[in-house]
């Protein structure tokens, strides 16, 4: 297979359908350059950077959430706090990226279109049973988060989200947060002391 592959071999590569493929590679998710206006993805960073298979790799976190503006902020959040991210917005997107690595973290919206959050918790837990997972609701009284809180302990983050919410979950799990902000130094000028003439 070549270094760059067409946007149907990379969907054959990854085993997704070829519309999933278009998808991710508008939103960034994917290593994308457009040759002649057509898009080419390089295998090796698609290897080293979306799959891991770079011996060395950043912890990888899986958002599933449909709300565009909420998958920009974790998109940002998690490139400052140095994570490989894959941001997807459907159950199905959820489920074809489970079977194929493993994440160090998963975020996951209750409500997605396709599907209920407690469905894509059970998946993911069938492909990685160790998977730490931070539940999204705006709604904590629902029937659907009372399904995933029956089979343990969950951490769940109230919508709308903050920041600092994202910062303490992932410390939480033991990761390093995003880097606090420099704080000015000050600096006192030095005092001149009067030259005494002689």
């Amino acid at each position: 297979m070549h270094e760059l592959m067409t946007v149907k071999e990379t969907a054959e590569y990854l085993r997704i359908p070829l519309p999933t493929v278009y998808y991710l590679v508008q939103r960034g998710q994917l290593p994308a350059i457009q040759i002649g206006g057509r898009w080419r993805i390089k295998r090796e960073t698609l290897d080293r950077d979306v799959l891991r298979k770079g011996e060395e790799g950043q912890p990888t976190v899986l958002v599933v959430d449909d709300d565009p503006a909420l998958q920009d902020m974790f998109k940002i959040f998690l490139k400052k706090a140095g994570f490989s991210r894959v941001v997807v917005g459907t159950g199905k997107e959820a489920r074809t990226v489970l079977a194929k690595q493993k994440f160090d973290l998963m975020f996951l919206d209750l409500n997605l279109p396709d599907t209920t959050g407690a469905e894509v918790y059970e998946d993911a837990k069938q492909f990685q049973p160790d998977l730490p997972i931070a539940i999204i609701t705006g709604f904590p009284d629902s029937q659907i988060l009372d399904r995933i809180l029956n089979s343990g302990p969950v951490t769940v983050l109230r919508k709308p989200l903050k920041l600092e919410q994202l910062d303490q979950t992932i410390r939480i799990f033991g990761h390093k947060g995003t880097p606090e902000p420099r704080k000015p130094v000050r600096v006192k000028a030095p005092i001149q002391a009067d030259e005494d003439e002689d």
